[in-house]
Order: C-alpha cells, then sequence, then structure tokens
C-alpha cells in the first residue's frame, strides 16, 4: 500500500504529463486519431515506442505546430 501512495503523491505533485498518448496528442492538436498516427508515420510528429505502447513526447505537438507555422510564413 506505501508503494501506491507513493505513486499517488507523485501523480498529484507533477500534473504535467511528460508523454502523451496518440489520442491525447490528437485531441491537443485538435485532430483525428488516423491523422495523428499518419504524421507519426511520416515522421512530422515526434514519438517513441515504449515496449508496444506509442508515447508523443508532451513537447512534440507544440514543436510540430511551430514547425507548420514557420512553413506557412516562409511560403
Amino acid at each position: 500500500m506505501d508503494e501506491h501512495r507513493t505513486h499517488a503523491a507523485v501523480a498529484e505533485a507533477d500534473p504535467v504529463p511528460v508523454l502523451l498518448t496518440v489520442e491525447e496528442a490528437a485531441r491537443c492538436l485538435r485532430i483525428g486519431r488516423t491523422t495523428c498516427f499518419a504524421l507519426i508515420r511520416s515522421g512530422e510528429l515526434e514519438s517513441i515506442d515504449i515496449g508496444r505502447l506509442r508515447r508523443v513526447p508532451a513537447d512534440a505537438p507544440a514543436a510540430y505546430l511551430a514547425r507548420r507555422r514557420a512553413d506557412q510564413k516562409a511560403a
């Protein structure tokens, strides 16, 4: 039980996630899950594998958006 309390205390102390699920990243970008996976496959949106899981670093959606904005301003 102490281990469970420790994990809960850490979760409360650090509410900002380091990694997002693909679905969470899609919600951040206001796009669909399929589109998000397509961005990951193309390398436009950074992601990592953890075992059989695919996770998106929490700062990756903002970095993707910044690149898109810069590309549009350059065009």
